[in-house]
């Protein structure tokens, strides 16, 4: 493993074209040298095709998320909430066949070079989307977990999770580095559509040769993708969102 090796992980993009080019940016300026999606590339905005085909650019061992799923396959939306159902159908008429096809290609869970997991939603039970809060979720995960570390997405919250000694405790998402005989569930937060308030676009930029990790937060445009819905004709609500971090 290169001691320079720096990883940018990202998750739950949902053709937040804008979001996603400043997220690259940044982590291009902070060096880095490989890239990891954490699933849902697709959903909730208005640039399904762009940010599909910069991720599959750049070589990124990706994972499957509900709403890349669901947007490939003509699967019943019954338990998806009406925008969220809105936004899939949209997606369905919107996406390339190549686009679709590569959704359809991707896993539910990966192991990448480094003893790295990725996951959209639970280990236990990928396929099921179910969501991780608190300590006890993450203890039902961490306990599938074969590797120290592993990241994954689905609330759009960035949070970590740390397990020492049988026991599962909620770390800042700031940054740290990764202790021996410990294991890390990490939540990257959403480069496209943050669910905790705060607007701006996170993801986690990891070096394994420091054992660091870091998560970011950074601007975007948020008014340009806001307009990018409003042009496609989609719910308006969906561009009110990005600027409330809902």
């Amino acid at each position: 493993m290169a001691a320079d090796r720096k990883i940018a992980v990202l998750g739950d993009i949902h053709a937040n074209l804008d979001a996603l080019q400043a997220v690259l940016a940044d982590a291009k300026a902070y060096g880095a040298t490989e890239y990891l999606c954490v699933g849902d590339v697709v959903g909730y905005n208005a640039c399904p095709n762009e940010c599909c085909e910069i991720v599959r650019s750049l070589g990124a061992p990706t994972v499957c998320g509900n709403h890349d799923r669901y947007s490939a396959f003509g699967e019943s939306l019954e338990e998806f909430s009406p925008l969220a159902a809105v936004m899939v159908k949209w997606t369905r008429e919107t996406l390339s066949a190549e686009n679709a096809e590569w959704l359809r290609s991707l896993p539910f869970t990966e192991v990448v070079p480094g003893g790295i997991t990725l996951v959209h939603a639970t280990l236990d039970d990928p396929e099921a989307w179910g969501y991780v809060f608190d300590d006890l979720d993450a203890e039902t995960s961490i306990s599938y977990q074969k590797t120290q570390i592993c990241f994954h997405g689905h609330t759009h919250v960035p949070v970590a999770f740390e397990m020492h000694h049988g026991r599962v405790s909620r770390l800042a998402p700031g940054t740290f580095r990764l202790e021996a005989g410990r294991k890390y569930f990490l939540n990257t937060g959403s480069v496209g559509q943050p669910r905790d308030g705060d607007p701006r676009a996170s993801y986690c930029l990891y070096s394994p040769g420091e054992r660091r990790v870091e998560y970011r937060r950074l601007e975007y445009d948020v008014p340009a993708a806001q307009r990018r819905i409003d042009l496609a004709g989609l719910p308006p609500r969906l561009a009110d969102r990005l600027g409330e971090g809902r």
